[in-house]
């Protein structure tokens, strides 16, 4: 490891994320496996660890003034800060001060995904394996999933405030992907047939032979 101190280390000391990764004993060893592939994890790019780094920071800083986490909470308040819908991000920014956290602040220490590969790859020394021609298909389908969540949330809350449904304050959205064979019935998850490396097991031998 380089003896040099970059951003996520002063955001890690000064907001105290060093054992925030249960998986983890530190929060590095933690970012390494996951970049890697490494003790069970899904191989993750820059930008999808990224959010999750940020996410753990914005998690911290609501416990730490007694905000309240639970019910996807904070999954809702990383969307609306990072999201495109500034009356969303000005209203949670809000609500973020009136619990006592400087939402600029926060905002300004979330990391970038650049400085998270020069993190991973500079002051971890971190290599992998893996061809890293790999990892935007993988960032672009976590960039389309968080974008067509907040679109799914912005739509829910809309539904809300006219009376059409309820609850949605408490509720929490995921978006999955499916992938399906052409020629038979057979439908997995993205993330299954990225790990076996094919989505029908029949038809992809087929097409080889």
């Amino acid at each position: 490891m380089s003896a040099g101190r970059c951003k996520v280390d002063r955001v890690v000391e000064e907001y105290g994320l060093e054992g925030v990764d249960p998986r983890h004993e530190s929060i590095h060893e933690g970012l390494l496996a996951r970049w890697r592939g490494d003790d069970g994890h899904e191989e993750s790019g820059y930008r999808t660890l990224t959010g999750w780094f940020n996410r753990r920071l914005l998690w911290r800083a609501s416990v730490d003034h007694g905000r309240d986490t639970a019910g996807g909470r904070v999954e809702h308040d990383y969307d609306a800060l990072t999201g495109q819908d500034d009356l969303r991000r000005e209203e949670v920014m809000e609500s973020l001060g009136a619990d006592g956290i400087d939402a600029d602040r926060l905002l300004s220490d979330m990391v970038s995904w650049g400085t998270m590969r020069t993190h991973l790859t500079d002051c971890l020394d971190g290599e992998k394996d893996t061809d890293p021609a790999g990892e935007w298909e993988r960032d672009s389908i976590e960039m389309a999933r968080s974008f067509a969540r907040e679109k799914v949330e912005d739509a829910l809350s809309s539904l809300e405030s006219r009376g059409e449904l309820d609850g949605v304050d408490r509720a929490s959205v995921s978006i999955q992907v499916q992938v399906q064979c052409e020629d038979c019935p057979t439908r997995v998850p993205l993330e299954v047939a990225l790990e076996r490396g094919y989505v029908c097991e029949t038809h992809a031998r087929r097409a080889k032979s």
